[in-house]
């Protein structure tokens, strides 16, 4: 269960693709605190709880994130839960004292950022115009220095999807090891760009496969998130999307949406669901959290559907317009990226590497699926013995 938490929509930067509608508040305690009761309330025992904290820029009202944390720790079910913090924050501002926090709160960390400068700056600058990329390099190599494997989140737009290999290799260059890449899925893109992405993934998959080879793995989303899913046969019914039902965020005021990217202005119309005082609307829910690509061609034909993202309503929303329905950019990506995984696969496997690259895909798994059936089995257990 995922649960994210605009704290503010203030933000420094004015990136041309962001989502976000810009404001000056900052979420009420009241409105955080009936949050954290929904969230642990709503999250069945045997699952985790994810909590984001979101914007804007988090980290501009950092404070209210050390309020929301004592908040989350202080509730009465804490210690019992699986529960996992994250802040995302644009690398215009960080600082050891953060550091410090985030660290003995074991918050976990990432920083959005592009590429190097010319990629950053395209998109991703100050509100009066400036470069940021010089402020979030700084911010990167403090981070590296600071936390535990930091994350790097890379946004990709038809204007600089082409540097996408030499994105990877600047962050690798720096220190990054855990690199995500997204496209920005509200942007027009053309077959010529579906075109060309495999050859483009291709370059990252050799990229990928040398420093592997080399001893220095690098984690890279859609490959190894593609890699997994292959092994495993396919997306479980926990990973994909519940946008509504097993996803929800919230703006400053509480009001609920699907998920984080479906925000907007935060003010309650578009795809608001709800709001946390007044609670969820079904018949929004209803309306808004459908999703359901795998019913209709072309979907129910493809090969590779049951490692395929389309169920991600959010993504099909921004591609397509509809939220059970991916857009042909989507459709293309998720080919590219399937398709690159079992090359990898394949490639790493032939020259003897494969069973030492892929076996904790399998230990995980099976960790996971025994700690769940546990998990399960004691809460069963509990109701049973409850109900004698």
């Amino acid at each position: 269960m995922k649960y994210t938490l605009c704290v503010t929509q203030r933000c420094n930067l004015a990136c041309t693709y962001c989502y976000v509608g810009k404001r000056e508040e900052v979420m009420p305690l009241d409105i955080a605190r009936h949050i954290v009761d929904f969230a642990f309330e709503r999250t069945p025992p045997h699952e985790k709880i994810e909590i984001g904290f979101f914007g804007g820029e988090p980290l501009l009202a950092f404070e209210r994130i050390r309020d929301i944390t004592e908040l989350i720790e202080a509730h009465a079910d804490f210690a019992e839960r699986d529960v996992e913090m994250t802040v995302v924050s644009n690398g215009t501002t960080f600082s050891d004292e953060i550091a410090d926090y985030l660290l003995a709160h074991a918050i976990g960390f990432g920083v959005s950022c592009d590429g190097p400068p010319a990629v950053q700056d395209h998109f991703r600058r100050y509100a009066d115009g400036g470069r940021s990329s010089p402020d979030v390099e700084n911010t990167l190599l403090h981070v590296i220095e600071r936390i535990p494997y930091p994350m790097v989140n890379a946004v990709y737009h038809p204007e600089t999807f082409l540097e996408l290999p030499r994105v990877v290799r600047y962050f690798s260059e720096l220190g990054l090891r855990r690199i995500y890449l997204n496209p920005d899925f509200s942007a027009t893109w053309t077959q010529t760009e579906a075109e060309v992405l495999p050859s483009l993934y291709s370059d990252i998959r050799k990229f990928y496969s040398y420093t592997f080879l080399k001893g220095d793995p690098h984690f890279i989303s859609f490959l190894d998130g593609k890699i997994s899913v292959v092994l495993r046969g396919g997306y479980g019914p926990l990973e994909r999307c519940r946008m509504g039902r097993g996803e929800y965020a919230f703006s400053v005021e509480g009001n609920i949406y699907p998920c984080e990217r479906l925000l907007g202005d935060g003010k309650g119309g578009g795809h608001c669901i709800g709001n946390i005082e007044t609670g969820l609307v079904p018949s929004r829910i209803g309306e808004h959290c459908n999703t359901s690509a795998d019913d209709g061609e072309p979907c129910r034909s493809c090969g590779l559907r049951e490692y395929c993202m389309n169920w991600c309503g959010c993504s099909n929303y921004m591609s397509g317009g509809s939220y059970d329905a991916p857009g042909a950019f989507l459709c293309a990506s998720e080919r590219a990226a399937i398709e690159t995984a079992m090359s990898t696969i394949e490639a790493l496997t032939a020259c003897g590497h494969g069973s030492e690259l892929f076996a904790h895909v399998f230990r995980d798994q099976v960790i996971e699926e025994h700690e769940q059936l546990q998990k399960g089995g004691d809460v069963l257990a509990a109701k049973s013995n409850a109900a004698m």
